[in-house]
């Protein structure tokens, strides 16, 4: 299904899970969908509206930095939620969070440093690292204390292999870990023990199940944010993003954004305005993730999976297939062209251990859950 890696690059294989199931679904056959993090539902009604309304006008650039009312709705978004005062001035809009990272690496690192980055992670943090001649260093994680990132295990991995920076996600991908209050204090604070930038991925901000997520911006003026609507404003296919810069990088990064890219799309940023307004929207969206989340794991247990307790945020289930099988891409494709079940392999997140893991999102229909792990358990049993 995948091609050979070309210089440390591989696929996203969940995006090759996705195609070969677009495939079957083709032919005629049905598939349930867990290996996208991709909400199920829409955006909110009024997001709509308000691209509706501006749909014959607004096809023009927006300032570099984005539109100055989404900036400020992102200013009170931060005091609201988070007690912190953010200068409109600081924030660049992006097309998702993906230019962002690209942005962040060419704005803060010299060419060629070494950006640390948790394994197992998001599959574009290794990759787009890699494609721009950055180099990485992995801190392995562990099941034993729920996929948590510790300052303990950044120093201990900086003492190996000493890095520049360090790209952090709280909750995370594919894990759903998320660190607390005290725990985001101890990296923060080793951070600035170690000399290392600290680039806070809070794109699943919102998509906590234990309490309110905290920002790196409640703890540092030196960090920086990158954050999306993409999942908690159920916005993925808009590509609108944006950061959160310290004052003396923010003149680099608009100048970069500039020349890579001009502006964020302005449709998008007129939606994404709107949807600040709609946080009642998004919280019933993920009282359905909750209820998905406890099903999902439920059932997985109940098929033999191996997997500790729910995630703490997100919408992800990260589990073992020990008892199936110790090739996870095998595995996917089994499930896939067996059971109609499309989940992603372990090799997305982690190529030294994800042989041993899938990822399934949660972030869909109930009832699409409810058929795919009946039809897992009629291949698996």
């Amino acid at each position: 299904m995948t091609d050979a890696p070309t210089d440390g690059l591989m696929p996203f294989h969940a995006m090759e899970i996705l195609k070969r199931a677009k495939a079957i679904e083709a032919s005629g056959r049905t598939v349930c969908h867990l290996e996208v993090g991709e909400p199920g539902a829409p955006p909110a009604p009024k997001v709509i509206e308000a691209v509706r309304r501006v749909l014959p006008d607004a096809h023009g650039y927006t300032n570099a930095k984005g539109l100055g009312e989404l900036r400020e709705g992102l200013t009170a978004y931060y005091s609201a939620q988070h007690g912190v005062s953010v200068d409109p001035d600081s924030i660049v809009c992006t097309m998702g969070s993906s230019a962002g990272f690209i942005l962040a690496f060419h704005t803060a690192f010299r060419p060629g440093a070494r950006i640390a980055i948790t394994r197992p992670g998001y599959p574009a943090y290794v990759n787009t690292l890699l494609g721009l001649g950055f180099g990485i260093a992995e801190i392995p994680l562990h099941t034993g204390n729920g996929w948590r990132l510790t300052g303990a295990d950044i120093a201990a991995a900086h003492a190996r292999e000493p890095f520049e920076g360090l790209l952090f996600a709280s909750p995370a991908n594919p894990t759903g870990a998320a660190v607390d209050r005290a725990g985001l204090a101890d990296i923060v604070a080793t951070c600035k023990r170690l000399g290392v930038r600290l680039i806070s991925d809070e794109i699943y901000h919102g998509l906590d199940y234990r309490g309110p997520s905290i920002s790196a911006l409640e703890l540092t003026d030196d960090a920086i944010i990158i954050n999306s609507f993409s999942k908690y404003y159920c916005m993925t296919g808009w590509r609108i993003g944006w950061m959160v810069l310290p004052d003396e990088l923010i003149r680099r990064a608009e100048i970069l954004q500039q020349n890579l890219f001009i502006s964020a799309p302005t449709l998008s940023q007129i939606a994404a305005t709107a949807a600040l307004g709609e946080r009642e929207y998004s919280e019933q969206q993920k009282a359905g993730y909750a209820v998905n989340r406890a099903l999902l794991d439920e059932g997985l247990h109940s098929l033999g999976f191996e997997i500790g307790s729910p995630s703490d945020g997100a919408f992800y289930a990260y589990a073992g297939i020990g008892r199936f099988s110790n090739d996870s891409m095998a595995f996917c494709e089994a499930m896939l062209e067996e059971a109609g079940v499309a989940i992603t392999p372990g090799i997305d997140f982690d190529r030294t251990d994800g042989a041993h893991f899938v990822r399934l999102s949660y972030a869909g229909r109930r009832e699409a859950i409810e058929l795919a792990l009946d039809r897992m358990a009629k291949v698996l049993r």
